[in-house]
């Protein structure tokens, strides 16, 4: 049985337009989530909306508002809201191309796979995933999903397209503030910086998310296992902690013998060969 689409629309690309659909990339199903529960009844426990007293408010009496000083605010109601509302077009409008790797990593938001709707898209469909992967080149756009407008990306994905909401400028902060006191320029040990370099080298290869485990959903897992089964809970055990790294070339030096690294002699100076003797 096919997945159910997300969202049914089209892409416009100046005078083209052709019909799409979109499937939600990332799900949380196999995520395990935890509930709280009154431990003397068993009975779940629900949030209630109450006033800064405690009272318990009912929802007609309740209303949005933003707070522009503390314990003032100006009320919106819904007929303001249906004002900003925005009816979707259901047509994700190309405006432009850029660089496959222009778009900071930073800006994603979610992902969604687009496939055609039906034989007569397939066409125009595989001419843009071709025309993208042929140019290297993403297409950014905008698009209006549950009622809020968007700016996407859309590029090549296998024999489709995958598109990735962005955040827009105002949401991501500046970088530069958080590195100021970080100097911009490195004066590095040449000798230090070769075994750093050797060490990526040698760890380097294709990166595969199936190599990695969620260690914490599998621990909670077998948690909840045990427990259903009566079972007495063992730990998981600390991890071991990293020793205290005193000289970098050293710990550099034992980080490539332990990934099977071999440093290449011509990399390695005989005043650093001696400094680490």
């Amino acid at each position: 049985m096919a997945p159910r689409a997300y969202w049914k629309g089209h892409i416009r690309l100046s005078l083209v337009s052709f019909p799409v659909r979109l499937y939600a990339a990332v799900t949380q199903s196999e995520t395990i989530s935890l509930h709280q529960y009154d431990k003397e009844t068993g009975d779940r426990i629900h949030y209630q909306k109450v006033n800064d007293e405690g009272d318990e408010v009912p929802d007609e009496d309740i209303v949005k508002g933003y707070e522009y000083e503390k314990g003032s605010y100006v009320p919106i109601d819904d007929e303001d809201m249906e004002k900003l509302r925005l009816e979707s077009k259901h047509t994700i409008d190309l405006v432009q191309f850029v660089d496959i790797d222009d778009v900071d990593p930073i800006y994603f938001d979610k992902s969604y796979y687009i496939a055609p709707e039906g034989a007569i898209a397939e066409e125009a469909f595989l001419t843009i995933r071709e025309a993208l992967k042929s140019t290297k080149k993403a297409a950014i756009g905008q698009v209006i999903l549950s009622r809020k407008e968007r700016i996407v990306s859309i590029r090549p994905c296998g024999n489709g397209l995958v598109m990735d909401t962005l955040r827009y400028s105002y949401e991501v902060r500046e970088a530069e503030q958080y590195f100021e006191d970080i100097p911009a320029k490195a004066d590095i040990n040449k000798d230090q910086l070769e075994l750093a370099k050797q060490l990526i080298e040698q760890k380097s290869k294709a990166f595969d998310p199936k190599a990695f485990k969620d260690h914490y959903q599998e621990g909670l897992l077998e948690i909840i296992e045990a427990k259903l089964k009566g079972k007495k809970i063992k730990g998981t055990g600390k991890r071991a902690r990293p020793e205290n790294v005193i000289n970098i070339v050293d710990a550099l030096k034992k980080s490539l013998e332990q990934s099977g690294g071999k440093r290449s002699p011509k990399k390695t100076s005989k005043r650093q060969e001696k400094k680490a003797g």
